[in-house]
């Protein structure tokens, strides 16, 4: 017999229409009983919970807009923790381990692994209905969206997975159901991230339907106007270490002096009102206890759905830096094994990590595009609620589309790209961060000038301080003088050349976002090209610390690296620059020593941190227009 929809008419209504037609054609009710109807609830109103005794639930729930449609996480943190490491894993140069260390997560098996893990799923519901001893209900998923989601029923106290009909019993009595999310969208070509569950009820011959439409809730990146909840950094590991500089200069680079990069990075985070616990230094391994970019090892990001009382469900979804590494002496290319420290260190209860990149991609040079420092955002403004994606590109370097496909199919923070071919390393945190104004808007733009820190010198000379070292209180091999800097025309032209590329980089910006020139916050920062004498790389490095490649701690403080300036009257020009420009929106700066940790092989303390932040505050995806309206 054909499948009947159901009428979009309320379960208890359809019910009340039926025993007035008993009594006005006479039939007695036990000669003529009430068909199924099928009736399957999810939380359609966005409200956190699911209405079962009312209809607040039901209009619109075959077709999923904003404002109106339920949602679902993507379960894969590990509340458990039960997904371990073995031995030797950090190291050992085989893709696989990548492969079973990003597979395990709480939706890669069967189990509702306790109740943490079971409001990481979707309520579902069927309220109690009349139906006969031999009715049956089939709860299904269409086959191309079988592989993205998997449905529980409880039963027996216990949600467990849903196999074979939902009886006659659970029918009557009602059925307690979750929906549980096994991936997020990556490719939209794939799957969308849209589910329809059907409820199909048999009975007595009669067979009614009844459908809901789910979307997966979009991971989305944080933004540097955030509250710092948790900062990460490194710190010398036991062994020698091997991992190369960032633009493959092998062992040349050493970090050191570490001691003064994380007493000043503490330092700041106190001032900013972070405890000492809030701040994580954590080595890697004998071999890769080097490679202390934890920046450029993971993009934070954070999905969230509508929790009871009005409040937000939130988990993290650590996007892994897709850079490949292939070993010097030939043999499997991996990702880059760093990265791993991520499910040790930090997946677990509602954080989760998720890998993607293109299988067989070979990597570029160190596959510099790839790594995170080179994917920032902008926050919130007119016409995008959660603000955009922010990331670098070149004709020749372009960062793997595979990845890139996957930030741009969760449709609501459209990306600004900006040329960074210019620059050796190629992220555009080198040359721009977000940080708060007293705007319309809250927020600017802090932008490395070339120029302004050339006038700098300028200043210094002019004030009889030419003989002014740069870096004089560093342990730095070379410390140029305010003269001898001036004297040389090749600094002084690249510094213009990177000045202009910058302008370049501006007019992008101040296109897509609204602000004008008048909003920007500028910081001195001098360049110099390098590799344009040899076969290797080339492009430009800040040659002084980039006071714009810092951490913003709160809207209100910035974690900036210390640049070293010439000194005028016994004060750090470049400094005073900074923080007057900075001021001017009502931020703090607070210096940070990186200048032997991380300055020398083109990182500064934001490429050297990271930071999980309070998203608290995020306008709520469900109910925004991806368009922003």
């Amino acid at each position: 017999m054909p499948e009947t929809p159901r009428t979009r008419v309320p379960r208890r209504a359809a019910v009340a229409a039926v025993a007035l037609l008993v009594a006005a054609t006479g039939t007695t009710a036990a000669a003529q009983k009430p068909p199924p109807v099928a009736d399957l609830r999810a939380d359609v109103n966005q409200d956190g919970r699911v209405d079962v005794a009312g209809a607040s639930d039901e209009a619109g729930e075959e077709v999923w807009r904003p404002g109106r449609g339920a949602v679902f996480l993507a379960n894969v943190d590990d509340d458990a923790r039960r997904c371990r490491m073995r031995p030797g894993d950090l190291d050992r140069i085989d893709p696989a381990v990548d492969e079973r260390l990003a597979a395990c997560h709480d939706a890669a098996d069967e189990q509702v692994n306790g109740a943490r893990d079971e409001s990481d799923l979707a309520p579902l519901r069927v309220p109690p209905g009349p139906v006969g001893e031999d009715a049956s209900g089939r709860v299904e998923v269409a086959a191309a969206q079988r592989p993205y989601v998997r449905l529980f029923v409880k039963r027996d106290g216990a949600l467990r997975v849903l196999r074979g009909p939902l009886t006659a019993g659970e029918l009557r009595a009602g059925a307690e159901l979750a929906l549980e999310g096994r991936d997020i969208v990556r490719d939209p070509r794939r799957w969308d991230g849209e589910v329809t569950v059907t409820l199909t009820v048999t009975d007595r011959g009669r067979t009614t339907s009844d459908r809901v439409r789910l979307k997966v809730a979009p991971v989305l990146f944080q933004n540097d106007l955030q509250r710092a909840e948790r900062v990460f950094a490194a710190k010398p590991g036991p062994g020698h270490g091997v991992a190369p500089g960032r633009w493959g200069v092998g062992d040349v680079y050493r970090p050191r002096e570490w001691r003064p990069f994380a007493s000043s990075l503490v330092r700041a985070a106190g001032a900013a009102g972070l405890s000492r616990r809030d701040v994580t230094f954590t080595a890697g391994t004998e071999q890769w206890w080097r490679d202390i970019w934890r920046q450029d090892m993971v993009e934070p990001a954070v999905a969230s759905v509508p929790a009871p009382r009005g409040g937000v469900h939130s988990m993290r979804v650590l996007l892994r830096a897709p850079v490949l590494w292939a070993p010097p002496e030939g043999g499997r290319t991996t990702l880059s094994r760093s990265a791993r420290l991520l499910f040790r260190d930090v997946r677990g209860p509602d954080v989760g990590v998720v890998q993607q990149f293109t299988p067989g991609r070979e990597p570029s040079g160190v596959d510099l595009q790839n790594f995170t420092g080179n994917f920032e955002s902008v926050p919130p403004y007119e016409g995008h609620p959660h603000g955009r994606v922010l990331y670098g590109t070149a004709p020749h370097r372009a960062p793997d589309p595979a990845f890139v496909r996957m930030i741009e199919a969760q449709g609501r923070q459209p990306a600004i790209t900006l040329d960074t071919s210019w620059l050796l390393v190629g992220h555009v945190d080198e040359t721009v961060h977000v940080v708060r104004a007293g705007n319309e808007r809250g927020w600017t733009l802090a932008v490395a000038d070339p120029r302004q820190a050339v006038e700098l010198l300028r200043h210094a000379q002019r004030a009889g301080e030419g003989g002014q070292r740069l870096f004089a209180d560093t342990s730095a091999e070379r410390k140029p003088t305010v003269d001898a800097l001036l004297a040389d025309h090749d600094f002084l032209a690249g510094n213009e050349e990177a000045a202009r590329r910058i302008d370049d980089q501006i007019a992008v910006l101040l296109r897509e976002t609204g602000l004008s020139r008048r909003d920007l916050v500028r910081v001195p920062v001098l360049y110099a090209m390098v590799g344009a004498d040899t076969d290797g790389p080339k492009g430009a490095i800040a040659y002084s610390p980039s006071i714009a490649n810092g951490l913003s701690l709160t809207a209100r403080d910035y974690a900036a690296p210390d640049p070293h300036g010439p000194k005028v009257d016994g004060r750090d020009l470049f400094r005073t620059a900074a923080q007057k420009a900075l001021a001017a929106g009502g931020v703090r700066a607070h210096w940070v020593e990186n200048f032997a940790w991380s300055h020398p092989a083109g990182g500064e303390v934001h490429c050297a941190t990271n930071a999980l932040r309070d998203v608290s505050g995020s306008a709520r995806w469900w109910s925004t227009d991806p368009g922003g309206r």
